[in-house]
């Protein structure tokens, strides 16, 4: 077993010899604290830290969840320069866009089946406003009561609020009231105004993404924060972003995890940035871990990075891999992810972690512990329609 004192001791840079102690004694490193390990850290270092911060908070667990996707439509009045998902509202002829019969048919598909959450997230539709999906949240609701329903970005909470006149309060309430339980993290991107202005200028900014999540937080709901890395932006703006949601969940505590989200540069306004390399990806979630020290959990998006570096990730510091994700999940793949047909069984979620030596656990949406697989044989699970 690795002794993180021993590499923290053998650091010749001061500086970084300095953070560790600090990470070690479990005090908060600072902007320009964070800033200096991407800039100096080692991929060896940097690791050994990340994976002990990560086995003090949860030894070798690792989360997952029984989920399936829904994307409503990927028509969008919004045209961000690193999307090869969403197309115009002018070019929707080129798109889907999905009745709530439509939908709420991909919910009965999972009957009789143990699915415990819906991710629900698309492009911003102008005839897709808030009374359209509060009458998707009641249907779904009142067809399965326990699925819990995680749904929309900001950018579409956004949209959907401005144009119902609303306030975010009384636009988040309505839908609560409707069924919604918690908020995913999309639509974050970079939040400073100098990157957010050449990628997504024309959605919401900084300042009402942390809005719509700080209300979503005090009235009761969960939601989860990303970081889309690796384009134009710096490190310095990987950890502005980084510190804006720290210093929300300082206040709120309604975050339940951070992810960051490899940018990919197919079929894109921005095809001609080249793609960060694995050390990269390993370095930007060890940074994470080390620096977002008050969000419980640390997710991998496994379609977007593959299985193997998904796999590589438990060692840096991430300990969620997601889900099984059942269902098409177009808006990565269409952009050049690693896995064209994100689907994984459960049996082959538990065998992937297995495989690393990790602890897979199912947990719900909100983390409370479903099962625990230490023990459980896969040939076993495989042949079992229950874990397909």
């Amino acid at each position: 077993m690795i002794n993180v004192q021993q590499i923290v001791n053998a650091t010749t840079d001061s500086d970084l010899k300095r953070i560790g102690e600090k990470i070690i004694a479990r005090e908060r490193i600072n902007f320009d604290e964070g800033v200096m390990l991407f800039e100096k850290g080692s991929l060896s270092y940097l690791g050994a830290l990340a994976n002990w911060v990560r086995e003090q908070m949860h030894g070798s667990k690792t989360y997952f969840n029984r989920n399936f996707h829904i994307e409503p439509t990927n028509v969008c009045v919004f045209s961000c320069a690193f999307c090869a998902y969403s197309r115009l509202y002018a070019h929707r002829e080129e798109g889907w866009e999905l009745s709530i019969e439509q939908m709420l048919d991909k919910v009965k598909k999972y009957d009789g089946k143990p699915i415990t959450e819906v991710h629900i997230v698309g492009g911003v539709h102008p005839k897709m406003n808030l009374d359209f999906f509060a009458e998707l949240l009641q249907k779904i609701k009142a067809h399965r009561p326990d699925l819990h329903v995680k749904a929309f970005t900001a950018v579409e909470f956004d949209y959907m609020f401005r144009k119902a006149k609303l306030t975010v309060e009384e636009g988040m309430k309505k839908l609560k009231a409707a069924g919604l339980d918690s908020l995913p993290g999309g639509g974050a991107e970079i939040f400073h105004p100098e990157i957010r202005q050449q990628i997504c200028a024309d959605k919401v900014d900084a300042d009402g993404w942390l809005l719509i999540h700080k209300t979503a937080h005090q009235l009761g709901m969960h939601s989860n924060a990303t970081l889309l890395y690796g384009h134009i932006e710096k490190y310095w703006h990987r950890i502005d972003h980084m510190e804006r949601l720290r210093n929300l969940q300082d206040e709120t505590h309604g975050f339940n995890t951070f992810i960051p989200l490899k940018f990919r540069n197919k079929d894109n306004d921005m095809s001609h940035v080249p793609e960060t390399s694995v050390v990269e990806d390993m370095k930007m979630y060890a940074v994470s871990r080390l620096y977002m020290d008050n969000f419980p959990h640390l997710k991998a998006y496994w379609p977007m990075l593959g299985r193997q570096n998904s796999q590589l990730t438990l060692s840096f510091g991430v300990n969620d891999l997601d889900g099984t994700i059942d269902d098409s999940t177009k808006i990565y793949s269409m952009a050049g992810s690693e896995e064209q047909s994100p689907t994984l069984s459960t049996a082959q979620l538990v065998s992937l972690i297995k495989q690393v030596r990790r602890e897979p656990v199912e947990r719900d949406t909100l983390y409370n512990e479903i099962k625990n697989y230490k023990d459980t044989d896969i040939a076993e699970m495989e042949v079992n329609p229950l874990y397909n």
